[in-house]
């Protein structure tokens, strides 16, 4: 996910460090990939789908079909593309070929309804992480504090973004990929804004105010563009790098400035400077080891431990600032 912050840290894209890569190795992303494309492929689903999908042979697959496949989605027609899709991988590696993606995605052995279950695990365990951590802010945090709200509504974007991403994972379907997505850069925009407050909007609460709705703004034509004129992987790495990098240099801008001032600067700066590292990891992407652990799944467990560092700041930021605001001292 691309912010100064994780999704309770950060986003469930890569960075703005990572995208600005992707985007010069590949201007835009498709859904179509090289083992999708293959002859013996297609021929396999078609032959599949008229054989197993019509009349008594799709009554059978439904009357035997676990009913946690059938709530999540699965339909033979689904099942026919997973069979096939290891059809043709057992023919790449036969041939010595490397291993191919398929609709834009490696292969993955699917574990009862998981599609890619290291991803779904590891979205799992970042937005537990991140309730965790909530739950502890709210306990050692009063509500007096300046930050206290904020920090909650940003904490409950980023649970929402992280559950959408183990849907995603666990189904991957045209409503659960836009979820993903839009989650996604709502945790981005919204870090945004939790900058924007912390820095300017204690003192100038109207300055804030005009930023939330211009990032809001910024989410609805988003949002409106990739669903009714054009879902363009390309556009959309490019606009998550772009609010990526402006939130990666603004909290950088805070942490050097009250670097002498504020003990506990280095945890944020570290925060981001992990989250922006770690997503780097986006770039190996390789074929899953053991057909479960691809680089996506590496980057997600990669950020679980950086919630605790990351709500560590929250904490102590959140209690300097009611603090010094019973002192009356000027924050900064």
């Amino acid at each position: 996910m691309s912010s100064a912050v994780p999704r309770c840290t950060s986003v469930g894209r890569p960075s703005a460090v990572a995208a600005v890569v992707l985007l010069l190795v590949s201007v835009t992303s498709v859904r179509s990939s090289q083992g999708d494309k293959e002859p013996v492929y297609r021929d396999c689903v078609k032959q599949c789908v008229r054989t197993n999908c019509t009349g008594a042979r799709l009554r059978g697959f439904e009357s035997a079909q676990p009913q946690y496949m059938a709530l999540t989605g699965w339909t033979c027609r689904d099942d026919c593309r997973y069979q096939c899709m290891w059809t043709t991988v057992g023919l790449y590696q036969a041939e010595g070929y490397r291993v191919p993606q398929f609709h834009g995605k490696w292969p993955f052995t699917r574990f009862l309804c998981f599609e890619e279950p290291a991803s779904a695990l590891a979205s799992l365990l970042n937005g537990l992480a991140c309730l965790l951590m909530l739950l502890r802010y709210r306990s050692t945090v009063p509500r007096q504090s300046p930050m206290y709200h904020t920090t909650n509504a940003f904490s409950l974007v980023s649970l929402n973004a992280w559950f959408w991403s183990t849907v995603f994972h666990t189904r991957d379907t045209y409503l659960t990929e836009k979820m993903d997505y839009f989650c996604a850069t709502a945790v981005i925009l919204y870090s945004i804004y939790l900058c924007c407050v912390r820095t300017l909007g204690l003192r100038r609460p109207g300055v804030s105010s005009m930023v939330g709705v211009l990032l809001i703004l910024v989410f609805t034509s988003h949002v409106s563009y990739l669903t009714f004129v054009s879902f363009d992987y390309g556009y959309n790495m490019a606009a998550n790098a772009t609010i990526g990098m402006v939130n990666l240099l603004w909290w950088l801008c805070w942490c050097w400035q009250n670097r002498r001032t504020l003990p506990y600067w280095w945890k944020c700066g570290l925060v981001v400077m992990l989250l922006h590292g770690l997503a780097l990891l986006e770039l190996l992407d390789f074929p899953p080891m053991l057909w479960i652990l691809d680089a996506h799944a590496v980057w997600h467990l990669s950020t679980i431990p950086v919630h605790f560092l990351f709500y560590s700041f929250l904490i102590d930021d959140s209690l300097y600032l009611l603090n010094t605001e019973k002192m009356g001292v000027k924050v900064e």
